[in-house]
């Protein structure tokens, strides 16, 4: 059981950050770890499974386990079983495939499966207590006492026992003595001396030599005993050995660092190795391979026959990139680390040509796409290695596949810039140095501007103009939009409430995102805001994709937010109409009380039919739905007079305005 413990200890440190929902079980089966992924994917807590014999599987596969169990317990090789069904808590299944693999320590072996996701009274009590303390330190540790120069003057039985001294032997033995003699086991020991000696406690783990040579190892506190006048009588050294941990800690490493199918270190030790290349300044090249249409050729396949492949895949690699670190970073791409030029690791394409992949005597026609960063001269960060590469692959998919490409110019430019706005957009924030402008709409009945949109915008004294396109998707990133959506709202009902005091009655509008009201407290935050501007909420109108409106559908959390502004005057409006998932279903379920016709739909609209067709469309389903149309994009006289025909309510655009400042908003009233 103690073992057990342990085990399921070092699981929590040392797996927990594996993606997949994995366990642990005794020899006979019995679930001794549960991962968190496990958890957070079947229900199930680990006190619900502690102890029972997999109690997830229906019949079947509890079957077919047993079928095989003397084969995983047996096989160094990981087995994998397929298919199973696996029940959650509440019963729902999933059928997936499991791979389990064996793991001894101390003679004991585990298998490792893998889901593929008072104060003192008197001075007699007082001795006595300290006797009983003594005694108990004694029986639970083992114990080793210094003299002031570092030399033993006693050692416990149980110290005695593991380092295999003679009472006789072990005093006036030298500390030092105690340890493998290596520079950095002295200067372990020299570390621990000096600490002591300078009347600190010293606490660790550290590696120790019996004296027959073996090595173990002790958690250990040292800590100097002192008189009443602080004199240091002796250091105390209290030790427990904990070689079967390190022991433990050093198999579940190696289970977590490498990759069970294939051999290859895992994407965990991966970012590790980078990071180590990193700090040490070693210049190597990042490459990323991915095989093509790998779904497509798992079909053909069993899934025996699949890990097969992989297999086979995986010694070409290493024959092919003999020198450098190879991981698996998914299910079918590679990752490399390398000092090899580019035009080497551009040959592998051929090399596979030349050496193809037979199973079942067929040849497997496999075409990787790949990706090369470098460091330092391209990115310098794991992340932003990995961002590039990224980048690169989907690139190169997107051609066709079959190749290995280096990052262009134009993406190194791409990329060094969006990191620029990354690291530089924080600072803007804090400096406030974003701004607002606003985008005039116009009602097509009474020809006055009753509405604006209020847009970010940013000019940075190093990076220049950043335009929403390069900011929004970023800062949705990087997580910032939040903070973005923040600083709108509180202009837009700055500004509004300006405006209701000189008498202008113009409301703003501004974009929103679904994670802002995935904030259970977006109410409270508009309120707040509405506030401390006094803005009466009917000058406010909230903008929001058709994307944000199909995962909204699907979280009462959301549309109660939403009715609730609604209903204490705030305007809904669905941006970009037709763009997207379009669907009768939230336009039940949402508050929308205004369309947004796209700018794509209305820039040829006077020279196309259809789009004309397809406009005269849209402005009579909203309008059937009591909802007003605004169309975006206007910028000739000739779109304004035929959406003016066609009944539209509002337009903005450039032949109404391009966006302005509040001031020359202002202006702009003064000439309706």
């Amino acid at each position: 059981m103690y073992l057990n413990e342990e085990l399921i200890d070092f699981s929590n440190t040392v797996l927990k950050h594996l993606p997949y929902p994995t366990f642990i079980t005794d020899i006979d089966g019995h679930i001794i770890w549960w991962s968190s992924e496990a958890e957070k994917q079947f229900g199930y807590h680990f006190e619900d499974l502690k102890g029972l014999k997999l109690p997830i599987f229906n019949e079947y596969t509890n079957g077919h386990l047993s079928a095989k169990w003397e084969t995983i317990v047996q096989n160094v090789d990981p087995v994998r079983l397929n298919p199973v069904v696996i029940y959650s808590k509440d019963r729902e299944t999933t059928k997936t495939s499991l791979i389990a693999k064996s793991f001894s320590i101390n003679d004991k072996s585990y298998v490792l499966f893998q889901i593929e996701s008072n104060t003192i009274q008197n001075q007699d009590y007082s001795f006595l207590e300290l006797q009983l303390l003594k005694k108990g330190l004694s029986d639970s540790f083992m114990v080793l006492y210094l003299d002031n120069e570092g030399l033993i003057i006693h050692a416990n039985e149980s110290f005695l026992k593991k380092s295999n001294w003679t009472p006789k032997r072990i005093v006036g033995k030298s500390f030092w003595q105690l340890f493998p003699n290596t520079p950095d086991h002295i200067s372990i020991a020299d570390e621990i001396i000096h600490t002591i000696q300078k009347g600190n406690k010293f606490q660790g783990t550290i590696e120790k030599m019996t004296k027959d040579g073996l090595n173990y190892w002790v958690n250990i506190l040292a800590i100097p005993i002192t008189d009443t006048e602080n004199n240091t009588l002796y250091y105390l050294l209290l030790e427990e050995e904990i070689t079967e941990k390190k022991l433990l800690q050093s198999r579940l490493e190696q289970i977590a660092y490498v990759d069970t199918e294939t051999g290859l270190m895992s994407r965990h030790r991966l970012e590790e190795v980078v990071t180590e290349y990193i700090e040490d300044n070693k210049h190597f090249s990042f490459v990323f391979i991915s095989i093509d249409q790998f779904y497509t050729l798992k079909d053909i396949f069993n899934d025996q026959t699949k890990s097969l492949l992989l297999i086979e895949f995986t010694k070409r690699l290493k024959i092919y990139f003999e020198d450098s670190i190879i991981a698996r970073a998914d299910r079918d791409d590679f990752a490399l680390i390398t000092p090899l030029s580019d035009w080497y690791i551009q040959g592998f394409v051929n090399f596979l040509k030349q050496n193809p992949i037979y199973l079942d005597s067929r040849v497997i026609p496999i075409t990787v796409s790949g990706a090369i960063t470098r460091f330092p001269e391209d990115q310098q960060s794991y992340l932003h290695l990995l961002k590039a590469t990224n980048s690169t692959i989907q690139k190169v998919k997107l051609e066709g596949g079959g190749m290995i490409s280096s990052l262009s110019q134009s993406d190194h430019y791409k990329l060094t810039r969006k990191i620029q706005i990354e690291k530089r957009l924080l600072v803007a924030l804090n400096h406030n140095d974003l701004h607002v402008m606003y985008l005039p709409q116009r009602d097509l009945a009474t020809g006055k501007i009753t509405a604006v949109e209020a847009l970010v915008r940013w000019e940075d004294d190093v990076l220049g103009v950043v335009s929403p396109d390069e900011l929004i998707p970023i800062a949705e990133e990087t997580g910032l939009i939040n903070d973005i959506g923040t600083f709108i709202l509180e202009k837009s009902c700055e500004q509004a409430a300006i405006w209701q005091q000189q008498g202008i009655q113009v409301k703003v509008s501004f974009n929103s995102s679904i994670r802002e009201f995935r904030d259970k407290n977006m109410v409270k935050t508009i309120r707040k805001v509405l506030k401390k501007y006094n803005c009466s909420p009917e000058l406010l109108q909230i903008e929001f994709t058709e994307k944000f409106a199909l995962e909204a559908e699907a979280e009462k959390s959301i549309i109660q937010q939403m009715q609730t502004l609604k209903e204490e005057g705030i305007v809904f409006i669905l941006d970009d109409f037709g763009t997207g998932y379009a669907s009768l279903r939230y336009l039940q379920l949402l508050p929308i009380k205004k369309l947004k016709i796209d700018k794509s739909f209305v820039s040829s609209i006077t020279q196309q039919e259809k789009l004309q067709k397809l406009v005269q469309g849209l402005i009579y389903f909203g309008q059937s739905l009591n909802v007003g149309v605004v169309a975006e994009g206007v910028e000739t006289k000739e779109q304004y007079d035929l959406l003016t025909q066609m009944g539209c309510d509002s337009v903005q655009g450039y032949y109404i305005s391009q966006p302005i400042s509040a001031k020359e908003v202002e202006m702009l009233l003064k000439l309706n």
